[in-house]
């Protein structure tokens, strides 16, 4: 066909795919249904002009959309990589992990049984044998993610919902086409077929096979892209490559699932492109792929529909019986999704629960498209097949797809309207009110502002001015009603309302370059489940995600079982690294919440409602502020090193707003602006890369600041910092068991314990030791030990205590003291013997006494040694220990700090 034919028509598509968007918005339809229309019309249209005498003057135009090169390879290697890539980097990931439960189970599970049903559903019927009806059931089960999420976001319904569908029928498109393939190769014949049990055993090493390469071709373009970073539209470039190398690579050469290794590239570069991509090229990117997306999708429409005709040329009546069984065993297997695995799902909490409503709309809005049609033209040209499959495959998944774009997709609407998903709740009605109030005082300062500056006459400025006041008392009264809005109600709107301003503050931090893109992505997701944990369980839910936020979760407890049990410290030098910058941004945005309050939601919702938003949020401050303590105890020096670096990232965009001020002002022209961008951008650059935390260097520097290794000399500091080993705990971890063997001594670095006895409970905090005795004594150790905070200790073997013992003075002393005080006599000749005796196996066998009060046999207990002096337990079990030599006073080192109280 000539070339220039073929770019008429190409770019006369392109027009109608503008088009349609006017005309979905007038017919009040999807605009997928308003592409197949035109589609159709285009197909039909042709067909009559080839084949009518009284229009030959558009013969080479019919001809030419007739010849067109519509192939299936067409839609699944140019045009569904696009499609399914930009979904992938549109999804917020990070919020959607958080339901991969009922996502990837509504995904699988969904797709197999609509196979299965509609599968059998047809074999009866029908002179097909049983894996071409698989085959159908395959083609019809992937539904089109656009009109099923345009539901959600056309309505008002919880964006976790949203999520969860959106998800859902992405994962359903890979699927569903790996199902395809795997029963296209059963229906083949000339071809060694595998059995269908082999065939369903092969079928997981497809989408692990694609999820495999798609995930290693993700890496692999990250790392072009980084190398690519003064290349922004370099960077762009190597992206567009990324979804078509993954699916060329996973189909022709490994022989996986080639969608589901585009899904995988996706995925991988929307997690991690944050930290390779500046936030401009980002929104390059993402601009990039929503129009090749766009013109994807309303081709891959248009040119499906043109085949519809061709496809429905010859249907006969026992055909059309064949669709509506296929249209009836859809329904019946999806309604089995949502109306019984779905609250099933509810019932264990792994998905939110789905109101009935909704799963009607989700059920009436599941249209097929472009996709179904593209794998039944596949079948069609596959000289494999045998020609009956070919013809019912064709008829049967085109009328499918008629069905549903006709019928269900213009009727969508309605059906929202009949469930009432098109009406806000009485909380967003509220909440708009609010909006709408808050909006009209700031334009009347505004406006009142403006109109003195453009020197407009009095009488019209006042006359105006009441109008405008006027509405603005309307609006403030519609939003403070009492009866429309409970106490209760009006505290979670504020909530909500500030945490909209916490996340706007974010991005305004994000966009003058304080903060990396990392950290900005993992606050603003962070921020995002505030506002929904709000919603649904207003003060309560707020202060829940609040302290989520802040604490490390599962996360952090694998990464110091990792550094704790197999000496892995890489996870956990990560998460606490995200931890110190995410709590000192946190702490560098909270103040500003307070202006907010006061200039905003004080003036909707009262004095009460303001002093109790204040009261939460001085409580996230001190949370924060703990937190950043607790951390700075535990890694010395980190934290000051970050929060250097957030100043200086600060002063940078501070001095290039005053740049930027002095250019507009005419004091310095554009060729010194850029010179002196250049200067501030090499500065921010080496500002990027976020400071090193070294876990052996953070142990060195714990080691000096202890006081019982303060008068160390440098050298046998260094040599017992080697020795020592770090151990992490969070609160609830117990550190000693009652009648373990006594191994080894804790010193407290930071944080605090609690010890646990026959008679007593005491707390042990910063520069104390405990199961120093118990070890010396060769008795069984007494008590349970339980972090009660975040504690970062050093445990140091049996040999090598009582090594240092031997060789530090300080530490001597503090045992014989604490032994005394505990009225346990010590053979220190004994233990100098058991030194050498560990150290060198074939030494005398040494001997080690231990005597105890013989009316309190449970006081010898090491629970209650610590390097300071304990108080005697039967004078006062509820003391708590000091460091000997000094004075029990709040805030010394031998007592537990404020936290542990």
């Amino acid at each position: 066909m000539d070339l220039v034919i073929i770019l008429s028509v190409l770019a006369a598509f392109l027009v109608l795919i503008a088009l349609s968007e006017p005309l979905a918005l007038r017919l009040r339809v999807p605009q997928t249904v308003a592409l197949a229309g035109i589609g159709i019309a285009i197909g039909a249209g042709a067909a009559f002009v080839w084949t009518t005498d009284y229009t030959d003057l558009f013969n080479p135009l019919a001809l030419a959309i007739l010849n067109l090169p519509i192939r299936s390879n067409v839609f699944l290697y140019v045009f569904l990589p696009t499609l399914i890539f930009q979904v992938t980097l549109s999804l917020d990931l990070r919020r959607m992990l958080d339901d991969w439960v009922p996502i990837l189970t509504l995904a699988v599970l969904a797709v197999g049984v609509a196979t299965v049903v509609v599968g059998f559903s047809l074999y009866p019927l029908g002179t097909l044998p049983l894996t071409a009806c698989l085959l159908i059931g395959a083609i019809v089960s992937t539904t089109d993610p656009s009109a099923v999420v345009s539901i959600f976001r056309a309505t008002p319904a919880p964006q976790r919902l949203a999520r969860i569908v959106e998800g859902e029928s992405l994962l359903n498109d890979a699927a569903a086409i790996a199902l395809f393939g795997l029963f296209l190769g059963l229906a083949s014949i000339g071809v060694e077929n595998p059995s269908t049990a082999e065939a369903l055993w092969s079928f997981p090493g497809l989408l692990i096979g694609g999820g495999i390469i798609g995930w290693l071709a993700g890496l692999v373009t990250l790392w072009l892209v980084k190398r690519l970073v003064t290349f922004p539209l370099g960077q762009i470039s190597v992206t567009v490559a990324l979804p078509y190398a993954a699916y060329i690579l996973s189909e022709q050469v490994f022989a996986v699932s080639g969608v589901v290794a585009v899904v995988s590239a996706g995925l991988t570069v929307n997690l991690l492109a944050a930290g390779f991509v500046s936030p401009p090229a980002m929104a390059k990117l993402r601009d990039t792929w929503d129009l090749l997306a766009y013109w994807a999708g309303g081709l891959i429409f248009v040119l499906a529909a043109i085949l519809i005709p061709r496809l429905m040329a010859d249907v006969t009546v026992q055909d059309l019986g064949l669709i509506l069984v296929t249209v009836l065993a859809a329904f019946v297997a999806r309604a089995i999704i949502l109306f019984g695995l779905m609250p099933l799902l509810s019932a264990v909490r792994a998905s939110p629960r789905v109101e009935p409503r909704y799963r009607v709309a989700i059920l009436w809005g599941g249209l097929r498209g472009a996709v179904t049609l593209a794998l039944a033209l596949a079948v069609t040209e596959s000289f494999r097949i045998p020609p009956e499959i070919k013809r019912e495959v064709g008829i049967i998944a085109t009328g499918f797809t008629l069905f549903t774009l006709i019928v269900q997709g213009t009727t969508l609407r309605w059906v929202i309207a009949k469930l009432g998903l098109d009406r806000l709740s009485a909380l967003d009605v509220a909440l708009s009110r609010q909006v709408v109030a808050v909006a009209l005082q700031t334009v009347r300062e505004q406006v009142a502002e403006t109109a003195r500056d453009f020197g407009l006459s009095r009488e019209i400025v006042r006359d105006e001015a009441k109008r405008f006041a006027a509405r603005l008392d309307d609006a403030v009264d519609k939003a403070d009603l009492e009866n429309e809005i409970p106490d209760r109600d009006r505290i979670t709107l504020g909530l909500m309302a500030l945490a909209g301003r916490e996340r706007d503050l974010i991005l305004e931090t994000f966009r003058d370059q304080v903060i990396p893109p990392r950290l900005a992505d993992r606050m603003l997701t962070n921020a995002d489940r505030l506002l929904e944990a709000t919603r649904a369980g207003g003060r309560s839910g707020y202060r829940t995600s609040t302290r989520r936020a802040l604490s490390g979760g599962q996360t952090l407890r694998s990464a110091e079982w990792l550094h704790n049990r197999l000496r892995l410290s890489r996870m956990l030098t990560r998460i606490t690294a995200d931890r110190f910058e995410l709590i000192v941004t946190t702490g560098l945005i909270l103040p500003q919440l307070h202006e907010f309050i006061n200039h905003r939601i004080l003036r909707i919702h009262g004095r009460r409602v303001a002093d109790l938003l204040h009261e939460l949020v001085n409580r996230r401050q001190e949370e924060t502020q703990k937190e950043l303590d607790g951390l700075r105890l535990q890694y010395p020096g980190y934290a000051e090193d970050m929060e250097r670096r957030l100043i200086r990232r600060t002063a940078l965009q501070l001095e290039e707003r005053e740049y930027d001020q002095l250019t507009e002002d005419g004091l310095i022209g554009p060729e010194l602006r850029s010179a002196l961008a250049g200067q501030i951008g090499i500065r921010r650059e080496r500002l990027s890369e976020r400071p090193r935390l070294d876990l052996r260097l953070q142990k060195a520097a714990l080691v000096r600041l202890f006081p019982l290794f303060a008068d160390m000399e440098e050298r046998p500091q260094r040599d017992l910092a080697r020795r020592l080993r770090t151990v992490y705990a969070a609160p609830g971890d117990v550190l000693m068991r009652r009648d373990d063997r006594a191994r080894r001594v804790w010193f407290i670095a930071s944080g605090a314990v609690e010890v646990v006895t026959a008679t007593n409970k005491q707390r042990l905090g910063r520069g104390e030791m405990f199961g120093q005795l118990a070890m010396l004594a060769r008795t069984r150790r007494r008590a349970q030990v339980t972090a009660i905070t975040h504690c970062t200790l050093l445990a140091l073997e049996e040999a090598r205590f009582l090594d240092l013992m031997q060789r530090n003075a300080a530490v001597h002393e503090a045992v014989l003291e604490s032994a005394a005080r505990r009225g346990v006599k010590l053979d220190l000749p004994g233990m100098l013997q058991a030194t050498q005796r560990l150290a060198n196996p074939a030494a005398p066998a040494a001997t080690a006494t231990a005597s105890e009060p013989a009316s309190d046999p449970a006081s010898d207990t090491d629970a209650a040694d610590n390097s300071g002096v304990p108080a005697e337990p039967k004078a006062d079990p509820e003391a708590e220990p000091v460091t000997p030599g000094e004075p029990r006073k709040e805030g010394s080192p031998g007592s537990p700090p404020a936290s542990a109280a």
